[in-house]
């Protein structure tokens, strides 16, 4: 097992040590190189936890050609050919956060990928006005893209859902995902019965949607649920109130306008004509 550590002052973290610069000034790890500081000897395992990692982003809005680029390229003492992802910083902290939670090497990813967001958000990047040119660039290029995307998503919803009939139109309007507090109000103003708070979480739990974690007995969302399109989750944090340390929560359920459809559809609600807004605005990672 590889002893890994955030870094602090007594050296530099292994983290920093592998972490590699595009030449358009864009920062990023080799997934081959992160592998080992995970805790991971075999390649296929790893690819697991970077597979999920994809959807979680994919679900949360964010394109993983962006955070997690998939390539292929010479790797190891050999420079053998195979597989390999560039991930972004935050591409490398859904890895960690999808990566085996029983490795301590783990834990320690996703601390030192937390850690450093925060302290890279805290701080003015240093740039040459080339490096700075592109880089604008390259983010309005990742815009454009994205927000091409989700209006293309959005038309085909709605001309997928056209002739189902859910809710009022103020339902589904710019907030996006809801919380489950927030959806059972709202099931409950589209005549639904029966509709609170504790009865929809254990609505969503029959459905595997939801399960309740082992130990804390907290929420949790079942992959399958975000990649059906009914589920999401935002990510938490709180700061320590004693130590200063920022703590990673466990990410809040939410339930996307496409998982309320499909609830009233399963309850025959079907009196008003569907209104999705224009470009959806999902949970997406963040601190809280």
């Amino acid at each position: 097992m590889t002893e890994v550590t955030c870094g602090n002052d007594s050296g530099p973290s292994p983290f920093d040590a592998i972490r590699q610069v595009h030449a358009d000034g864009t920062e990023f790890w080799s997934a081959r190189d992160l592998m080992p500081l995970l805790g991971y000897d075999k390649w296929e395992r790893f690819a697991d936890a970077i597979e999920r990692a994809i959807a979680s982003m994919t679900a949360q809005g964010h394109d993983p050609q962006v955070e997690a680029s998939r390539l292929r390229e010479p790797f190891g003492r050999t420079n053998q050919m195979g597989e390999n992802f560039h991930l972004s910083r935050f591409g490398a902290y859904l890895v960690a956060m999808n990566g085996d939670p029983r490795k301590p090497e783990v834990a320690a990813a996703q601390a030192y990928f937390a850690i450093r967001t925060r302290h890279a958000e805290t701080q003015l990047p240093e740039l040459t006005p080339e490096l700075l040119m592109a880089k604008a660039l390259k983010v309005a290029d990742a815009t454009i893209q994205r927000t091409a995307a989700q209006l293309a998503q959005a038309e085909s919803e709605v001309a997928e859902l056209k002739p189902r009939a859910i809710v009022a139109d103020r339902m589904l309007d710019a907030s996006g995902d809801l919380s489950i507090a927030d959806a059972a109000k709202e099931l409950c103003r589209a005549g639904l019965t029966d509709c609170g708070e504790r009865r929809l979480f254990k609505a969503l739990e029959t459905r595997r949607w939801i399960y309740r974690g082992k130990g804390d007995g907290k929420w949790r969302v079942y992959q399958s649920a975000i990649e059906a399109g009914y589920m999401s989750v935002l990510p938490q944090s709180h700061y320590h109130p004693k130590t200063g340390e920022l703590v990673l929560d466990v990410p809040q359920p939410r339930i996307t306008p496409k998982g309320v459809q499909r609830y009233l559809l399963e309850h025959g609600v079907a009196e008003y004509q569907i209104a999705l807004p224009d470009v959806f605005e999902p949970a997406i990672g963040g601190q809280s």
